[in-house]
């Protein structure tokens, strides 16, 4: 079996990857590391909702537990004001690049070789973005990024994880998705 590490947005989305990945014969390793989630409220609920999943799934996890808005916003710092604006594809480039970085971190860490993330699950990301960046990253720190499109199992993933009655946000995580979510873009104005 090889081993490989499962960078983890959170519990729903890390289900059919690591259901696929176990399948591909994969011994995985879960890590959870998540700067852009906001509110605090919400980091909490996701993390919850992760732990329980790696309970349910025997999946062994390494936790980034610190609350990482700073973070986030600091990396935010100096790139052009339309990283701001609602639907900005750069904003989550740069998400992916930190996610992705504390991945190739951990997997390094943890004398793994190869990494991969559950965001490729969501028919909402953008693959070449979460693509470039862990690739990016994986040559950093000498190590391989395995792309999977994961998509086709997205649905599936979200009923399993209702029946396991695990949180299931209406976002993706940061202040400005979530400002999306209920703001002008969706009123339409």
């Amino acid at each position: 079996m090889e081993d490989i590490l499962l960078h983890s947005c959170c519990g729903p989305c890390s289900l059919y990857p690591l259901e696929e990945l176990r399948r591909e014969g994969f011994s995985v390793y879960g890590y959870f590391a998540n700067p852009n989630i906001h509110p605090y409220r919400e980091f909490q609920a996701r993390l919850q909702s992760y732990r329980n999943m790696a309970d349910q799934e025997d999946l062994v996890v390494r936790i980034e537990e610190s609350y990482g808005l700073a973070e986030f916003l600091e990396a935010l710092r100096g790139m052009d004001a339309g990283v701001y604006q609602p639907l900005s594809a750069e904003r989550c480039r740069l998400c992916y690049r930190l996610r992705m970085r504390s991945a190739a971190r951990a997997c390094r860490e943890a004398g793994l070789t190869q990494f991969t993330s559950s965001l490729l699950v969501s028919p909402y990301q953008d693959h070449a973005g979460i693509v470039e960046a862990g690739e990016r990253a994986a040559g950093e720190y000498g190590l391989t990024f395995l792309y999977r499109d994961f998509r086709p199992g997205f649905r599936r993933g979200q009923a399993k994880a209702k029946e396991m009655g695990l949180y299931l946000q209406g976002y993706c995580g940061c202040v400005f998705s979530e400002y999306e979510r209920y703001g002008e873009t969706k009123k339409g104005k």
